[in-house]
């Protein structure tokens, strides 16, 4: 995705730094979800429209990962590991994305309401 999104837009990285994050905005909530991949992940999620997220990374450096009904496919670097975003697979007409905001710095986040999400049972929102 080549677009230019605005000079004050947050940007993240991955570890290694061959995966770049830029999202249009700082979300206003982030979602921490304990189902048995966002637990592992660690992820503090961000949800965005693709348009207004930019994924910049060498060709290859990125591999998915899908499991289960293969809903969505979670995306991680393939030289660090850590994992970046989510998209789904098989829906055409939704452009919504997971953002792995923990790949941003601590200050970008300051401020951000952080939701608990029981996605290992009810998928309730626990606060």
């Amino acid at each position: 995705m080549k677009r230019s999104l605005g000079v004050e837009s947050p940007v993240g990285s991955c570890h290694c730094g061959a995966v770049r994050i830029q999202v249009r905005r700082m979300s206003r909530t982030l979602t921490h979800c304990n189902c048995s991949i966002c637990r592992r992940y660690g992820a503090l999620w961000a949800y965005y429209k693709a348009s207004s997220v930019r994924i910049e990374a060498p060709r290859g450096a990125l591999q998915a990962y899908s499991w289960n009904k293969r809903i969505r496919n979670y995306y991680h670097c393939r030289k660090c590991g850590c994992v970046t975003h989510y998209a789904y697979r098989n829906r055409p007409n939704d452009t919504t994305m997971g953002v792995n905001m923990a790949n941003f710095d601590p200050s970008v986040l300051a401020g951000a309401r952080i939701r608990h999400l029981d996605g290992a049972s009810s998928w309730k929102f626990l606060d």
